[in-house]
């Protein structure tokens, strides 16, 4: 007989879901312990609605007020005439990391010879990079985490960096406030493909790192191919996006997308995320839904009010407010222009 007796009892009834546990002492849920989607297995593993309610120390996933990801609704955008562009520092230098398949990424983690930080932007101090990490979709229309205008994209970047002036490590960082800034590149496919993630993704690369767990070495990185051409982004503060979702996050979403050859996104979507004895299941489709916003500040250094060339209307309009809610007026074509940009459709 089992040392301690452990049973979750799952109801589901009228919506209503009510969790009951048959001892009190429980034991301590393992950390990994959570899924994006349901497994086929037939074992219960926790998917987003039920991160908050399995494990006490994910409570926020359920019960906070500043998750993430969330839909960027472009009408409710603030500019900001402080938000300074964003500042890459790599100290001239390129730099190697371990690209995993961790069974619901694929993630880049930086080794510690060569450091890069960023600064700058809604930034007070300068962040570390940590790691960067890859969602995608099973289809094009989908695999994006953020949405912009309730529209998903093909994919997401996002590159995560802690707070070194005041943590000494990425998991202090996480948990406490002004921890983690996380920069968020939409991905979109076209022909070409962006250079850093072309030795991300190449073939010779990406089949290296088939199965949950698989590691490879990459060497002679630079940082800066990452980032998009574009000064312009959309910041606001919220969470991890997985457990257990400290709402430590700084959201610095670039208005520009990277782009992705097919062949690549084909390559992703056949990463498992099982052990090779196991059955297959593609990693694709690794989000979270997106959180209510409540009434948080989407800030973006975008400014509406300036006069561009190509608007039939040559009068400058003002920002104007409407209770929580910012309402924008006299913008269209700057707005449109600004979603043509992030949409890639304008280089």
């Amino acid at each position: 007989m089992m040392d301690i007796i452990w049973e979750l009892l799952i109801i589901l009834h009228a919506n209503v879901i009510v969790c009951i546990s048959a001892q009190p002492n429980l034991p301590k849920i393992h950390e990994g312990w959570w899924a994006y989607k349901e497994v086929v297995q037939g074992s219960f593993v926790p998917v987003p609605s039920f991160w908050g309610l399995v494990n006490s120390a994910w409570n926020l996933c359920s019960v906070g007020k500043r998750q993430s990801p969330v839909n960027i609704e472009t009408s409710h955008m603030i500019f900001d005439p402080f938000l300074t562009p964003i500042k890459l520092n790599t100290g001239g230098r390129k730099v190697g990391g371990t690209m995993y398949n961790t069974g619901r990424h694929v993630s880049l983690r930086l080794d510690k010879e060569h450091l890069v930080n960023i600064s700058g932007g809604p930034m007070t101090y300068s962040h570390r990079l940590e790691e960067i990490r890859l969602h995608f979709g099973s289809e094009d229309g989908q695999g994006s985490e953020h949405l912009l205008n309730g529209q998903a994209f093909s994919g997401e970047v996002q590159l995560i960096h802690y707070n070194h002036e005041l943590y000494t490590n990425y998991t202090e960082a996480a948990k406490s406030p002004n921890g983690l800034v996380v920069v968020s590149i939409f991905m979109k496919i076209a022909e070409t493909s962006n250079s850093f993630l072309n030795r991300m993704l190449n073939r010779d690369t990406i089949t290296r790192i088939t199965y949950k767990n698989d590691a490879y070495l990459l060497t002679g990185l630079n940082i800066e191919e990452i980032y998009p051409e574009t000064n312009s982004f959309i910041t606001y503060e919220g969470s991890m996006t997985i457990p257990p979702c400290f709402e430590t996050a700084t959201w610095i979403l670039m208005n520009k997308p990277v782009y992705l050859t097919r062949m690549q996104m084909h390559s992703l979507r056949l990463l498992s995320q099982n052990q090779p004895s196991q059955i297959f299941l593609s990693m694709s489709d690794n989000v979270r839904p997106v959180q209510p916003l409540n009434n948080r500040c989407i800030r973006t250094n975008i400014n509406f009010s300036m006069q561009g060339k190509d608007c039939p209307n040559n009068r400058a309009q003002k920002l104007q407010y409407r209770g929580t809610n910012a309402t924008f007026t006299g913008f269209c074509c700057y707005l449109f222009l600004g979603i043509v940009v992030l949409l890639g459709h304008v280089d």
